[in-house]
């Protein structure tokens, strides 16, 4: 018999499932509905979520694998150039099932996989008969960041995370001293690093579900003047650490969503700004530092607080990162330095980017560091909110306003579709998840002004409705599924511009309401037949043949 835990539970899950990923299985979205709860803390898209998801047949207990470095999710095209030191390695491992209980076999399995795949002196190759490859992609991602940033020495830390519909106050001993037998096995291999294993059931995760984003911080002060819009006042740095350290020690990676420069690690300007932190000369911090800007949508003050409501950090991330490294590292006893803090208040989402700009301009940065301030994203944004269609500009911005996962598009999975649909260039799009629009070259032939606004709304279309078919495809692994969205969603166009290589205006013209199920299925039959053929694996996919293949075939089909 059901437990109340389990009935709330199961009624939620359907009622999201419906909602948000109506294309799901109930199997499926528990997957994705566990590990959005247990790494709510780490604040990833739904686009994040799904890429950890491993799951399927000779998954080897693993349903979903995720590699964060100081809290950013580490994709294939990761950049390890700016990881210098302080780092930190999360590894989240889940194994998700609807059972109403928890079992040994499953850490068996764990046991089994960790031993194999995590051993460095094991080429994962070998396992390639065991393991799919989904599994071995992922566990690669870890072994290559940590092969990059081994002579740096960073902490390493493994969350084993088993997730049920059952009760996790009543873990027979037996399956607990499994989870002990694999934090020897992990220990053994990595004997600097920490584990935790965690068990969670319908309460957990219930609990987890009602732990709402903080919006609204405090920032102690110690003196302040006060305009219209706005406040700046100097913060103790021990009291500046508590805004942006959240309770698990982690740096609040969401405080800095709207800034326009990822912290760029080991360069002089941050070398000097560390120095003067550690060395503690007789200077004030505020002195030597040009401080931080933070744009929120509300601010009052009551005596020396600040509540500020959706605060964003537009300028100082450098600062802001180094103050926390400074924190992580040293013995802060006694500091009572401080750093000044700039407050705007406004709601104006066109105000915001005029100050992102005129904040970020006193040095020079990347241009791709800009993007997401620029008009064309306001126009996109503004274009495609009355199909339903949501663009998430500023990250989860639109999962917080209660969107629709399935109506949701990020601004590198809409260049990831363009690049796909209009250039024809899959592979490209596939390999490059997270770095396509940051060369400038590659950029400019996404998003430019001039072309047609629909072909973006037709991208942005093609792309979730390919997605959403993709998930009904319930025997598919989901980095299958991946492995084959671009390549779907570049047939489709094609085959609704009735032209083997679309131009602009083919692709501007096309209604979005011809994309039905039986073109979807056509397309997938097409390409699923094509990358079964090369192989079916991320080689594959991120390689030129199967482009090739497609083309050749919609220039003989169309």
């Amino acid at each position: 018999m059901s437990t109340n835990d389990q009935i709330i539970l199961d009624q939620i899950l359907e009622e999201q499932r419906s909602a948000q990923i109506s294309g799901a299985s109930k199997s499926e979205f528990f997957e994705i509905y566990s590990a959005e709860q247990v790494l709510k803390d780490y604040d990833l898209s739904m686009d994040e979520i799904e890429y950890g998801l491993v799951g399927g047949t000779q998954d080897g207990g693993l349903d979903a694998i995720y590699t964060l470095v100081n809290g950013e999710l580490v994709q294939e095209d990761f950049d390890y150039t700016y990881l210098k030191k302080n780092l930190i390695i999360d590894v989240v491992v889940i194994q998700s099932k609807t059972s109403n209980g928890f079992d040994e076999e499953t850490i068996n399995k764990l046991i089994a996989v960790t031993t194999h795949l995590f051993s460095l002196t094991n080429p994962l190759d070998s396992f390639r008969n065991r393991y799919n490859d989904g599994v071995r992609s992922g566990v690669g991602i870890f072994r290559e960041l940590f092969t990059a940033t081994a002579s740096r020495f960073p902490d390493i830390r493994f969350h084993y995370i088993y997730a049920t519909r059952g009760d996790s106050e009543k873990v027979h001993p037996n399956v607990k001293s499994k989870a002990e037998d694999l934090k020897n096995v992990v220990l053994g291999l990595f004997s600097k690093s920490s584990f935790r294993f965690s068990f969670f059931g319908a309460a957990d995760l219930l609990a987890l579900a009602r732990k709402q984003p903080v919006t609204a911080f405090n920032i102690q002060f110690t003196e302040s003047l006060t305009g219209d819009s706005g406040y700046i006042a100097l913060v103790k740095l021990k009291d500046f650490i508590g805004f942006i350290r959240a309770d698990s020690g982690q740096l609040r990676k969401n405080l800095f969503e709207a800034n326009v420069r990822d912290y760029q690690g080991t360069t002089q300007v941050n070398e000097d700004m560390q120095s003067t932190l550690s060395d503690r000369g007789s200077e004030d911090f505020w002195w030597l530092n040009n401080g931080i800007t933070v744009v929120a949508s509300k601010a009052g003050q009551a005596g020396k607080i600040l509540t500020l409501e959706d605060p964003q950090i537009v300028n100082g991330q450098q600062t802001s990162t180094e103050i926390y490294n400074y924190f992580h590292t040293r013995n802060t006893i006694n500091d009572e330095r401080s750093v000044m803090v700039r407050v705007v208040v406004t709601n104006d989402p066109v105000s915001r980017d005029r100050i992102i700009k005129a904040t970020n301009s006193q040095t020079a940065i990347p241009l791709a560091s800009l993007r997401a301030t620029e008009k064309i994203h306001r126009d996109i944004e503004d274009f495609l909110s009355p199909y339903g269609i949501y663009y998430d500009r500023r990250k989860n911005s639109q999962k917080q306003q209660g969107r629709p996962a399935d109506s949701i598009i990020s601004i590198s999975l809409l260049a990831q579709a363009v690049m796909s649909t209009l250039l024809q260039r899959s592979d490209d799009a596939r390999a490059r998840p997270s770095s396509l629009i940051k060369k400038d070259d590659e950029y400019s032939r996404i998003f430019i002004p001039s072309l047609p606004i629909n072909i973006y709304l037709v991208a942005a279309v093609t792309i979730k409705k390919s997605h959403s078919f993709l998930r009904t495809k319930t025997d598919l692994a989901p980095k299958d599924r991946n492995n084959m969205l671009f390549y779907i969603a570049m047939c489709v166009v094609s085959t609704l511009s009735d032209k083997a290589a679309p131009n602009e205006m083919d692709m501007a013209g096309i209604n979005c309401d011809g994309i039905t199920e039986n073109i979807l299925e056509k397309c997938f039959r097409v390409v699923e037949t094509f990358y079964i053929s090369l192989g079916a694996n991320d080689q594959v996919a991120k390689g030129p043949q199967l482009t090739r293949l497609l083309k050749e075939h919609l220039a003989g089909n169309i």
